[in-house]
């Protein structure tokens, strides 16, 4: 059965570099493409090691544009079939602008890096590291902490593919938005790299992943800047971005569409995540109490088109002052699903998984955070903040950059540090990581190497995708005739 499964994926790959038509179905009714290369691409991950296959890296041409608009198409499929706004917009955010398209396109960052590195240690990985993945964000009691701040991807994974991640993403961004030359460049992703490496290294000495939070009052320069420019008041942040006049609820606008109607339904879901997530009403949060509800239009990239729900918490004063705000998204499967190295660890699914990653990765993190049912349908949660934000890359100097990297390669290791404490690794991951990454000089080089060569596809693939765009090829899905 295994063999079978092989060959027919021999066959499947090598007639993509033909962009030859590659199945036959007795069925003649058109269908959307789902599970099939979900399926073929796990299966490829884990048979590349002595297999005689063609992965994805070695399509060129015509056979690699194929690739890119099956992927992208297969990635937003449920999003075009509903002719989702935010799924245009999304589009046209990648076709503009690079670094964006490196950010909106993880699935297909990552079906080039099936069956890659099978021998390093694992974590819970975060699945999209890049510059803008870290942050300022409420910790359980609502204060400020900086960290890892998106974890829509997490999966147990080699730690390498964190690190892969994150350096074709600082390596981008600081050419894109820092003008940076290739010199400079590859200076940030070593000290993203060293960062990373440092961390470790303390960690492996001295256990303190736990309590290693960066807060405003031991942060760095370059953080502690962006802790100020993050802080809001409260109330001037619910009455400027989200109250209409009277304070009683969400205001009508370009981005906020009020939904008073489904009020019962999210209290449900506010009740349902309070009680999964074993905590009592926290003094901040009044009674839990949902005043109002609102869809949220065009936040995010990579999750443009997704359902996103704010949910009004009235605060202990009731004058609107001092009121919540949950937000409820859409999850969906993790972009590395099927492509990781073959491993016993469960993340759960859809929204679970992402809970469970937030719950590793962030151990004094957001209580809000968590998974809950509505509708039937997998939402993730996470508290709103007057102080949830990120750095402004454009704003970094080329000193700031490579200390912006270092701390968030530090940061990086402490959500990986926390794997074999909060989560099911059942080793100890610091020193072999430290092992793993020796010598250090060779393992940094290794990284550089592999993020030039992954930007020049990217940049090859973005144009593919451009043209595509241009032409329409991302109003409809990939269809089976036959």
């Amino acid at each position: 059965m295994v063999k079978a499964t092989q060959k027919t994926q021999t066959r499947t790959t090598r007639a993509a570099n033909t962009g030859k038509t590659k199945k036959i179905e007795a069925d003649v009714t058109p269908s959307r493409k789902s599970s099939g290369r979900m399926d073929a691409f796990a299966d490829l991950s884990k048979a590349i090691s002595g297999e005689e296959l063609v992965p994805p890296t070695l399509l060129t041409g015509q056979a690699r544009r194929l690739h890119v608009r099956s992927t992208l198409r297969e990635d937003h499929a449920a999003r075009i079939e509903q002719q989702a706004f935010g799924a245009q917009q999304k589009f046209m955010k990648l076709s503009d602008d690079f670094f964006k398209f490196f950010r909106g396109t993880a699935l297909l960052f990552y079906r080039d890096m099936v069956g890659q590195d099978n021998h390093m240690p694992t974590v819970m990985a975060l699945g999209d590291v890049h510059p803008k993945n870290f942050g300022v964000m409420p910790d359980r009691n609502g204060a400020p902490i900086f960290g890892v701040n998106d974890f829509d991807e997490t999966i147990y994974a080699p730690f390498t593919w964190d690190i892969r991640r994150g350096a074709v993403g600082f390596w981008i961004a600081a050419g894109e938005i820092g003008g940076m030359k290739c010199k400079k460049r590859r200076k940030v992703i070593v000290r993203f790299v060293n960062g990373y490496l440092d961390a470790m290294q303390r960690y492996a000495e001295r256990a303190t992943e736990k309590n290693d939070d960066y807060r405003l009052d031991n942060s760095p320069k370059v953080i502690r800047r962006l802790f100020d420019q993050a802080w809001e008041h409260r109330r001037e942040w619910l009455w400027d971005d989200y109250l209409k006049s009277s304070g009683r609820g969400f205001r009508a606008d370009g981005e906020l569409q009020p939904l008073s109607s489904e009020v019962k339904t999210f209290q449900k879901a506010v009740n349902n995540l309070a009680r999964a997530k074993g905590f009592k009403r926290p003094d901040r949060a009044g009674e839990l109490k949902v005043k109002d509800v609102c869809v949220r239009h065009g936040q995010g990239t990579a999750s443009l088109g997704l359902p996103r729900y704010y949910v009004l918490i009235e605060g202990p004063s009731k004058d609107a002052t001092d009121d919540l705000i949950i937000e409820f998204k859409r999850a969906r499967a993790s972009a590395l699903t099927g492509l990781t190295p073959p491993s016993d660890f469960n993340a759960g699914t859809d929204a679970e998984r992402i809970a469970h990653g937030q719950k590793v990765q962030l151990a004094h993190g957001d209580i809000f955070y968590g998974a809950v049912k509505i509708d039937g349908e997998s939402y993730m949660s996470r508290e709103r903040a007057p102080f949830r934000d990120d750095i402004d890359l454009d704003e970094l100097s080329y000193n700031s950059w490579k200390d912006y990297a270092e701390i968030c390669g530090a940061a990086l290791a402490q959500a990986h540090a926390l794997s074999d404490d909060l989560g099911q690794v059942d080793y100890d991951v610091e020193p072999s990581i430290v092992a793993a990454a020796s010598p250090r000089k060779l393992f940094a080089d290794d990284i550089v190497r592999f993020t030039t060569e992954a930007v020049d596809r990217l940049k090859r693939d973005h144009a593919f995708f451009r043209e595509d765009h241009a032409l329409g090829a991302f109003d409809s899905v990939d269809m089976v005739y036959r």
